[in-house]
């Protein structure tokens, strides 16, 4: 693995131009997603993905982790509330077995072409590689917010092409020290993680 200098910011109207560069880079992401497919109101035109997906970041209901070498974005994961993020994969099965909902949803996660297999997603979802270099990634981030009960779906790494890899790895997961719960795919857990709230001050 490429071992790089990771720096973590936030998904805002002050990072949408990095973020805006590297859909653009990439496709529109599978030819117009733009980090909406997890959104209740994707459509699947890229354009209106584009301004819907600008439009809740201005209103502060689009929430990721952007991952930067240097001062090039290069990849996010991406979270929010259940109603931010309602439409998560194997949801028939998630839905079958669920007991309670969370208050985060890690949906997706996303490296750019040319990064992949490159520590990016660990970098969002754990924080800056090295520490000192920037602010934690999505635990911190939602700490901040309030923290709460966080899911995740992740799946193994050597189960699913890096390309398809939407929700990151199990093995990240298990390492920042979120819990299997319960299998929904074939390869794909609901796993938790209680995050406390950022202290005031």
């Amino acid at each position: 693995m490429v071992v790089a200098n990771y720096t973590i910011r936030a998904l805002n109207k002050s990072t949408w131009a990095v973020f805006a560069a590297l859909v653009e880079r990439n496709n529109g992401i599978f030819g117009g997603c733009w980090c909406m497919g997890f959104h209740p109101d994707d459509d699947r035109d890229a354009a209106l993905n584009r301004q819907r997906k600008l439009d809740r970041v201005r209103a502060g209901t689009a929430h990721a982790a952007l991952v930067f070498d240097g001062e090039e974005c290069v990849g996010w994961c991406q979270f929010g509330t259940p109603d931010e993020v309602p439409r998560i994969k194997n949801r028939a099965a998630y839905e079958k077995g669920q007991m309670t909902s969370p208050d985060w949803r890690i949906a997706c996660c996303y490296v750019g072409k040319g990064h992949r297999r490159q520590g990016v997603a660990t970098a969002a979802l754990a924080g800056a590689i090295p520490p000192a270099r920037g602010s934690s990634g999505i635990i911190d981030l939602i700490a901040s917010l309030g923290g709460g009960t966080v899911e995740g779906y992740p799946e193994d790494a050597a189960s699913v092409p890096a390309g398809f890899l939407f929700n990151g790895a199990m093995s990240t997961y298990v390492k920042l020290g979120f819990i299997r719960d319960r299998k929904i795919g074939k390869h794909r857990w609901v796993v938790t993680k209680v995050v406390e709230p950022t202290p005031p001050g």
